[in-house]
């Protein structure tokens, strides 16, 4: 039985049980039998450069050009939406999102891997605090890069998690309105930039699988050490199986307790072909590695 189908069945046994006070979520990756040494390890990653992701990026002189170009902007990131803003408080999620690192950094020793298309079955798993939480976790390394964008033109959240604007973005650059620098945010840590959804459109499939879409991917790949794309869910529409088509990998995140099983391996199983890295199971209970935490955040949060 692959690690990806036992993680699937795991998450339909877990029996979800909120607690009061706390404002993290706990995760446990599991990664793809095709990667199995990477499934039992808390690997260190170095901080220093030369790292596996460093061949084909630019300089720092050209990124920080494109920086200067871009929006400057000052998020406000909420504790409730970030393991990050308070990890004295949150140190088993942080950890948690440094283990997730470490094994993507792991992956991309052995295959090409810079693009993450991180997605679900269904709405509301934990897809977008998945995608927010990995690239803060990242940034906090020496020197990396990371764009994050919303992909998930019907219904954009990634915003919510940064506490950032909403427009423009995404959709004004894709429907040829504004070049690529205008819809760029970039925080005060210089190295993590941020592409939101921006307005709703009538025909967000067409604009993702648009050449501008695959253009800007293309553009961007030597200036970023990690592209992070968070799109819609898998089940209701076909925007995240085209978007797989131009990214390195997938990470496929569930939410223990609700997902249902035989749905959520219907949904991964669309990526099978498509370097599906691992599941991602969201909202467990007690951590084979931490003991009895358990880790929820409010309904408000940018749950998708």
């Amino acid at each position: 039985m692959s690690r990806i189908h036992e993680a699937l069945k795991r998450a339909a046994q877990e029996h979800s049980k909120r607690s009061s006070g706390n404002n993290a979520q706990e995760l446990i990756d599991a990664l793809d039998e095709k990667h199995p040494e990477t499934t039992p390890l808390v690997a260190q990653v170095s901080d220093k450069k030369g790292s596996v992701n460093e061949p084909g990026r630019v300089p720092r002189n050209d990124f920080d050009r494109l920086v200067s170009q871009c929006r400057q902007v000052q998020w406000d990131v909420e504790s409730r939406f970030s393991v990050f803003t308070n990890e004295a408080h949150n140190r088993v999620g942080a950890e948690k999102f440094r283990t997730l690192r470490s094994r993507l950094y792991q992956i991309a020793a052995a295959q090409p891997l810079r693009r993450i298309l991180v997605t679900s079955s269904v709405p509301e798993e934990g897809k977008t605090f998945v995608a927010a939480n990995l690239a803060q976790s990242i940034i906090r390394q020496t020197d990396r890069r990371v764009l994050l964008i919303d992909a998930d033109l019907r219904i954009s959240r990634l915003h919510i998690a940064l506490g950032a604007a909403n427009e423009p973005g995404l959709t004004e650059y894709l429907r040829g309105e504004l070049e690529e620098t205008a819809v760029i945010q970039v925080g005060k840590e210089r190295n993590l930039c941020f592409i939101p959804g921006g307005g709703q459109v009538s025909n967000p499939s067409e604009l993702l699988h648009s050449d501008r879409m695959n253009t800007l991917l293309h553009k961007f790949s030597p200036m970023f050490d990690w592209i992070i794309l968070d799109s819609p869910p898998a089940i209701a529409v076909h925007d995240a199986s085209m978007l797989a088509d131009i990214c390195d990998g997938v990470l496929f995140v569930v939410r223990a307790g609700t997902t249902d099983f035989e749905l959520a391996q219907k949904a991964a199983a669309e990526f099978q072909e498509k370097n599906l890295l691992g599941v991602v199971l969201n909202r467990v209970e007690k951590s084979d590695t931490y003991g009895d935490y358990y880790y929820g955040y409010g309904k408000d949060s940018p749950e998708d």
